[in-house]
């Protein structure tokens, strides 16, 4: 079920409706709200739902012993059986065909042949998204920095909850579970900046980033030898707002609904293209994985309080883990280690800032003119589906130029529409649904109308989220 369908645009206020009417009841509501999240995701393939409650029954039993257990050696080896529990079924579903294969061409070249042990499972959606949320969670209780929910509804409910549980943000139990202890009472202020942020969402998906793939793109990378090198650039440049609207777009949708339902879900962009360095960047683009990653993977290797030499190995190895996540494929590998360097040479020359406090504004503007047309490159490499695809890519761009097809003007108003988006901050976009919302009612109906009019012509049933794929 998508959040740009008819079922969601049914299945949504159904769900709403229904939990504020059992609100007195927290039980009730919150058994509704599970049942809700498991439809949700069945719809798209019940038989893997099993792997979302396996996921869910694992952690929650090792959540209750892990305060129990004084053993060092015995808190490990449950800490260890939740670890190998999730990440050996992502593992499996999603990197056993790549890492076989590669197993396999590397015997082929020694003359070797390889069994064909690869299988055929779909990969399940959302998979990578609750597997690290669910083992936060098991991280912090064993850490001692949590203590663990006796609920098995309301832990259930964290690892499942539907809004975000395709595609985030990743959720923190220690920002989830108390959401869960408060009574839920009706915020008409917070349900509607809720409701027109889902239609922020929806906007930027249908209207900016399937629309640039769909009049250039999609076509562009599908034979980048075939395109004059003016549409590759917009090409690059236009991906890069792609994949910002429609995952950010999804997060505004995301923490929408969620507020609808009464719940606070985090920021997950900052407006990342105005970033002044790779370390900013991952300050602002896809925030809950870059602190899930620096909270569970950087930090325990030793962050950067071992020394400059173990700094850049840890940079560099939680970047290729980073760029693994997103997918079994090369193109992944290098986008992190791509990722890994830069941040490794902004390092090295001093030049990792986190903001642009204390920059000079031509410095401000020039830095975030390297670092985003970096991240372009980056970006186009990420969408490419191999590495020779990128680098037949990268030789029509500085080739000389030839005739390509006229630009659509319908891209140059998407790309457009993207660029002013991304420019508009929070405060401004709160600033906005606060003009709106002041509108006497007949207006913000037509409004809305519009909207859905422009939505349903531009809507395309098989156009999914770009980050379902991960």
């Amino acid at each position: 079920m998508l959040f740009n369908s008819i079922e969601f645009a049914l299945f949504f206020p159904t769900v709403v409706a229904l939990a504020w009417w059992l609100r007195r009841s927290a039980t009730a509501r919150l058994t509704l709200l599970l049942a809700a999240s498991y439809f949700f995701y069945m719809s798209w393939d019940y038989r893997y739902a099993a792997l979302l409650a396996g996921s869910t029954v694992l952690d929650y039993f090792v959540g209750l012993a892990l305060p129990k257990t004084e053993s060092k050696t015995s808190r490990r080896l449950l800490l260890a059986i939740s670890l190998a529990g999730n990440l050996g079924v992502l593992v499996f579903f999603k990197y056993f065909n790549f890492l076989w294969d590669s197993v396999a061409v590397g015997m082929g070249s020694i003359g070797w042949h390889a069994p064909d042990w690869t299988h055929r499972f779909l990969l399940p959606v959302g998979i990578s998204f609750y597997t690290f949320q669910s083992l936060s969670y098991t991280i912090d209780v064993y850490r001692g920095q949590l203590a663990p929910t006796r609920s098995l509804l309301k832990f259930a409910l964290f690892v499942s909850f539907f809004p975000q549980l395709v595609a985030g943000p990743i959720v923190r139990a220690s920002d989830f579970l108390p959401q869960l202890e408060t009574k839920a009472r009706y915020d008409e202020q917070r349900a509607i900046h809720g409701f027109w942020l889902i239609f922020i969402g929806l906007f930027k998906k249908i209207c900016i980033a399937d629309v640039l793939a769909a009049t250039l793109l999609d076509d562009v990378f599908g034979n980048p030898l075939g395109a004059s090198r003016t549409e590759l650039l917009l090409a690059a440049y236009g991906y890069s707002f792609q994949i910002y609207c429609d995952f950010s777009g999804y997060s505004d949708v995301a923490i929408g609904a969620a507020a609808i339902l009464g719940f606070n879900l985090p920021l997950n962009f900052n407006r990342p293209f105005l970033a002044v360095s790779f370390r900013d960047f991952w300050r602002r683009w896809h925030i809950s994985l870059s602190t899930w990653l620096r909270d569970y993977l950087y930090v325990p290797l030793g962050g950067a309080r071992r020394g400059a030499r173990r700094t850049y190995i840890n940079l560099a190895l939680v970047m290729l883990l980073g760029g693994l996540w997103h997918g079994a494929n090369w193109t992944f590998v290098l986008w992190g280690a791509l990722h890994g360097t830069f941040l490794i040479v902004e390092r090295l020359f001093g030049q990792d800032c986190k903001d642009a406090d204390g920059l000079s504004p031509s410095t401000v503007w020039l830095r975030r003119f390297i670092t985003f047309h970096l991240v372009v490159l980056t970006f186009a490499l990420f969408r490419c589906d191999s590495i020779a695809t990128f680098g037949h890519f990268i030789g029509a761009v500085i080739a000389p130029e030839s005739i390509g097809s006229p630009i659509p003007p319908l891209f140059v108003i998407a790309l457009a529409a993207g660029v002013v988006g991304h420019l508009t901050s929070m405060e401004q976009a709160r600033r906005w649904i606060d003009r709106a919302t002041s509108q006497p009612a007949f207006v913000q109906a037509a409004l809305v109308s519009a909207c859905l009019v422009i939505f349903t012509i531009l809507s395309s049933a098989d156009a999914p989220f770009i980050y379902f794929q991960f």
